[in-house]
This record gives C-alpha cells, sequence and structure tokens, in this order.
C-alpha cells in the first residue's frame, strides 16, 4: 500500500522559516539601523571616551617614574576598556529599560521570534559598536600619544580573549541591571552611577598606584579593573607592570575573573530579566 503525504502551503512556510540564529541575525542587522540612523547618538557614544582621553591625557602628559612610559599613553588601554563597558553594558542597561517601559519588549514576547533571538540582536550590536569603539581608540593612541600596536601574536590574543569576555560579561550585566530600573526615564541614573565608580576605582581616570587598596579590592570584584589591566599588558611595555598592584600583568587570573563574571553575568540575567515592567503584573 502506498501512502501518500500531502504537504500544506503551511507546512512549506514553516519549514522556510529561519532559526534563532537567522533571525537573530536579522534583529542585529536592525538593531544596527536603528543606532546609525540616530546620528547623535552615534558622534557622542563614539566621542565620550576620546574626549575624556583627551582631556586626561592633556592634563596628565608627564612621565611615570619606573615604568618607562608617559601617563598619556597609561590612559589610552584604559580608555579602551571603559569603551567597551560603556557600549555593553551602559548601553544596554539603559536601552532595554526603556525598550521595557515602551512595551516593545512586550510586543516582541508576543511574536513568534525565539526570544533568543532578541538577545542575539543586541549582542550584535555591542559587538560591532565595541569594535568600533576599540578601532577609534587605537589609532587616536597610536597616531598622538604614540602608543605601539603589539609586534607578537601572543599579545593580539590576549586582546582577543581580554575583549571577548570583557564585552561578553559586561553585556550580560547590563542586561541584569535592565531590569533594576522601575521605569525608563530613571534607567540613565540607575545604570550610570555604578559605571562611573567603576571607573574611578578600577585604574581609568586613576593610577592604580594612587588608588587607596580598599577600594582596589572592591573595583577587583567586578570585570572593568581585569579589562584595564589586561588592556595595559597588551598595549604597553612589561616595564609599566611595576605600577599594577599585585606587580605583574596576571592573564591568567584575568581570565578566570571575566570567564567567571560571563557565567555570573548568564545567570543573573536568567534569574532577573523580565518582558514587562513591575505594575504591568
Amino acid at each position: 500500500m502506498t501512502t501518500t503525504v500531502v504537504r500544506t502551503r503551511a507546512d512549506a512556510e514553516t519549514e522556510r522559516l529561519p532559526g534563532a540564529f537567522g533571525i537573530g541575525l536579522q534583529r542585529g542587522a536592525l538593531e544596527l539601523r536603528q543606532f546609525f540612523r540616530q546620528r547623535d547618538q552615534v558622534v557622542f557614544t563614539f566621542a565620550f571616551p576620546v574626549v575624556f582621553l583627551f582631556l586626561f591625557a592633556s592634563i596628565f602628559s608627564d612621565d611615570v617614574e619606573g615604568a618607562g612610559i608617559t601617563a598619556s599613553q597609561l590612559y589610552v588601554p584604559a580608555m579602551m576598556a571603559a569603551g567597551i563597558m560603556s557600549t555593553s553594558f551602559q548601553s544596554l542597561g539603559i536601552s532595554i529599560a526603556i525598550e521595557r517601559d515602551e512595551k516593545v519588549l512586550r510586543r516582541l514576547r508576543g511574536t513568534p521570534m525565539p526570544p533568543a533571538s532578541y538577545f542575539l540582536g543586541k549582542i550584535w550590536l555591542v559587538l560591532v559598536t565595541g569594535l568600533m569603539e576599540t578601532a577609534i581608540l587605537l589609532l587616536v593612541g597610536t597616531t598622538l600619544y604614540d602608543v605601539e600596536l603589539p609586534s607578537d601574536a601572543t599579545r593580539w590574543f590576549h586582546f582577543t580573549w581580554i575583549f571577548v569576555l570583557g564585552l561578553t560579561a559586561c553585556a550580560l550585566l547590563g542586561i541584569a541591571i535592565s531590569s533594576v530600573p522601575k521605569s525608563g526615564k530613571s534607567a540613565t541614573s540607575v545604570v550610570v552611577l555604578p559605571f562611573l565608580v567603576l571607573q574611578f576605582i578600577s585604574g581609568v581616570y586613576i593610577a592604580i598606584d594612587t588608588i587607596p587598596d580598599w577600594m582596589l579590592d572592591i573595583g577587583a570584584l567586578f570585570p572593568l579593573k581585569w579589562m584595564c589591566q589586561g588592556l595595559r599588558g597588551v598595549f604597553l611595555p612589561d616595564s609599566a607592570q611595576v605600577l599594577e598592584q599585585a606587580g605583574g600583568w596576571e592573564f591568567g587570573r584575568i581570565a578566570l575573573v571575566l570567564g567567571a563574571w560571563c557565567i555570573g553575568g548568564l545567570v543573573l540575567c536568567l534569574l532577573t530579566f523580565r518582558w514587562k515592567n513591575r505594575r504591568d503584573g
């Protein structure tokens, strides 16, 4: 007996639907288009760390005793780390809170789009903007402040995993903290304050050797301090290790801390993320 299978148009259309990854790519392209259409946001996002680099490098331009570098060179990798956290933690923490408050997340949750695709779209956004931010700071650092690009593959390898782990950890923390603000209007204050504090106690604005140890110990609990230290290890000579709290770059420890924050950030996202505001039930 021959069995005839009748394929309906609905079955064919279902088979042609892209998976979560494919939809995530499309969602990422949409996020990027929306970002670059807002020209003022683009300018201020990429200009913010560059302006701060110029200000601090102009104010503190003397040689750092015993380190073989100038103070301006010290600020370049620190600002790169802050730029990575700005385009991931700060950007996602604020934008997702606003989208939740405006019920964008609620409407997306009601569509057939897999939830993972929404987050993949956000990851593509922070990956592209983070790479562009880093490239701009590298260009400024190498042309204006004599920061040398690594000449060996090992340092570029260190740069790659520090960038990937740091961006991932900060992006996950940004998604997690987006559930803290009670409204989109309060999101900026809630997200920016801890980020600003971390920049002061993690060696972004103030040299590590001038920060009290107890502040450094608090900063060491979060990814930014380790991203700063790792990027200094990539772009500064080994003579600058004397400025670090432990007297070395500690790449292994940096990998462990950033990796732990990637896992911890994912757990926080799973426990705290909400598609609706608390007042919506």
